[in-house]
């Protein structure tokens, strides 16, 4: 790696809009902003849904994303820590192989407690594959074949054998019926490939995560995989291609030759919820200070509303659809009004529903 660039904040939160694909925009299909992104964080399906759009080139409808997804180039599935992400095919297996047993473990004293022993998940299994051999299946349908079968599904049952079939390279979601996305097999090139070279794999997709969300940290690489930092950092010290920069005294990574920050800056940029830009690393005091998560992450429950991004720094949350008499946002204070504007424009303009 080249000598440390020293960054200002302003700088770094400029390129990593800039990495992740949110301002300068590139020419890019929906398969194609999520190959170079490895992974979108998706348990919320519309949301996800408009982080691919508003990645893509101008004029990406959500309909085009769903239709990625119809043709089997996108695929979601539980690849890291346990939670839904947009992926394609070649990285669910990649991430899947990396990350897989790990999670499976950290679930296991959950699935003995709702009596989902390895005879409950076999027969899941045995159904699961009947009916997928067929096409694709609705979680409702596949739920009502289960119970039919004598398979629990009651609570949260039936929700946890998904995910273990989903972990063990059985299925995954995939196309659309409407706005419901249904399951399909993973087979074929869509397989867990068990025997490959995790190595490589990790490689290459650490190199994406510098070159798509820099300036990061290798522990913020290491929380979004769900990886145990000492492997992961030994990895990164390996690849060739990164650039190690410098933010208020914190090393950071980025793809080599990326540290040229446009000098003006970047306006506003509104994100929907769990995205990227937020979700995307283990420590968010770059771009978000307390007071600003409080506003896209008001209670408990991990829910993370949608994100107004000012020059690259989260200055609180705002909604499509406001009630009436409400604004269409919650800033944090001391937002000029001329910026204010400058947000109600961008949710006025904003075309992805």
């Amino acid at each position: 790696m080249s000598s440390p660039v020293v960054l200002s904040p302003d700088a770094a939160r400029r390129l990593r809009l800039r990495a992740q694909g949110l301002v300068a925009r590139r020419d890019l299909s929906p398969a194609e902003v999520v190959r170079r992104m490895v992974a979108l964080q998706g348990q919320d399906l519309p949301a996800v849904l408009r982080a691919i759009a508003i990645r893509c080139r101008p004029g990406t409808t959500l309909d085009d994303v769903r239709a990625a997804f119809d043709s089997g180039e996108l695929v979601r599935g539980w690849t890291q820590r346990g939670t839904l992400f947009a992926t394609t095919p070649r990285d669910l297996a990649a991430l899947l192989s990396l990350t897989g047993e790990r999670v499976r473990r950290k679930l296991r004293k959950v699935h003995a407690d709702e009596g989902l022993d390895d005879d409950v998940v076999r027969r899941a299994a045995a159904v699961a594959r009947e009916a997928l051999a067929d096409g694709a299946v609705s979680r409702a349908t596949l739920m009502d074949l289960w119970q039919q079968e004598g398979v629990p599904t009651q609570g949260q049952r039936g929700y946890h054998l998904i995910v273990m079939l989903a972990l063990d390279g059985l299925l995954h979601w995939g196309p659309f019926a409407g706005t419901q996305q249904l399951m399909v097999a993973t087979a074929g090139a869509h397989a867990v490939d068990r025997s490959g070279e995790p190595r490589g794999d990790l490689h290459r997709i650490a190199r994406a995560y510098f070159a798509t969300r820099g300036p990061a940290t290798v522990d913020d690489l290491a929380w979004w995989l769900g990886l145990p930092k000492t492997p992961v950092r030994a990895t990164v010290a390996e690849i060739p291609a990164l650039q190690e920069v410098e933010v208020e005294g914190r090393a950071m990574l980025m793809a080599s030759g990326a540290a040229e920050p446009d000098a003006e800056a970047a306006g506003v940029a509104l994100v929907p919820g769990f995205d990227e830009i937020v979700l995307g690393y283990q420590d968010r005091g770059l771009v978000a200070s307390k007071e600003a998560m409080r506003t896209v992450v008001p209670f408990t429950n991990g829910v993370f509303r949608p994100a107004v991004l000012l020059d690259g720094r989260l200055v609180g949350t705002w909604r499509r659809a406001p009630k009436k008499d409400e604004p269409p946002f919650e800033l944090i204070d001391g937002i000029r009004a001329r910026d204010r504007k400058a947000i109600e424009r961008a949710i006025a303009t904003w075309k992805h529903g």
